[in-house]
């Protein structure tokens, strides 16, 4: 069976320093990807090379068995089988919850008011937030901001979802709430490459996780052989600050 999303020999350098320097990962369908490593490793990076908001250097980003990565390409058009949700929420102030989760169907595929605000609301009430559908975003806590936004990327009906480190910016109390979400899109079947320090869950829910370090996958397996079993040294010594103190 072809992966969903297959990358090739990823290369990303900003003024000469490489980001990514040749990253190969293949993720299968309904599979969920973990990538952990330090800030600067390249996690956010790869996540938004594959949404195509940053040109490559070398490589190939294959989603379906089509190269979106070719400079020919509509980014537009194969940006829209990825669904992307990022540290900051990034809602529209001027707009409520609904009217934020209702915009890329509207705009985007052309949808009209009413389909699109009822596929809304059923995407907000799947997040537990549909009677919030009329708040603003400076009246929801960070965690149901960041339930809208995870709405607002599920509307497009992705058949890939990447999540940026997206509990990051939350208080600690409202972390649960958006690993739970994610737990239960995974648990439906969802396709989904996740960055996250959250080692516990990407113990529970991760079919796979990736450790990056310097722009490459230095290790990858299953949840308890990477974060259990580590078989590199620069792997352990990651993890060591996850377990020191137990």
């Amino acid at each position: 069976m072809t992966p969903l999303l297959q990358i090739q020999g990823l290369v990303k350098a900003y003024h000469d320093r490489a980001v990514l320097a040749g990253v190969d990962l293949d993720v299968n369908e309904h599979e969920v990807v973990v990538l952990i490593g330090a800030s600067g490793s390249g996690k956010s990076t790869l996540l938004r090379c594959v949404d195509l908001l940053e040109d490559i250097d070398d490589g190939r980003i294959l989603l379906n068995g089509r190269d979106i990565s070719d400079p020919r390409i509509n980014a537009e058009v194969a940006r829209q089988a990825v669904g992307m949700v990022f540290q900051s929420f990034n809602l529209f102030p001027h707009m409520t919850a609904l009217g934020n989760v209702a915009l890329a169907p509207r705009v985007v595929h052309g949808n009209s008011r009413r389909d699109a605000e009822l596929r809304a609301r059923e995407l907000l009430a799947r997040v537990g937030l549909e009677s919030h559908a009329n708040s603003y975003p400076d009246k929801l806590s960070g965690g149901q901001q960041q339930r809208v936004a995870i709405a607002r990327a599920l509307a497009y009906e992705p058949k890939l979802l990447l999540l940026d480190e997206i509990t990051s910016a939350l208080d600690p109390e409202l972390v649960g709430e958006v690993l739970t979400l994610v737990g239960e899109l995974a648990a439906s079947g969802a396709t989904i490459v996740m960055a996250t320090h959250e080692m516990a869950f990407a113990r529970d829910v991760a079919d796979r996780v990736c450790f990056l370090d310097g722009g490459q996958i230095v290790e990858s397996g299953s949840a308890a052989a990477v974060l259990d079993s580590p078989r590199e040294e620069r792997t352990k010594q990651f993890l060591k600050r996850f377990t020191s103190g137990r």
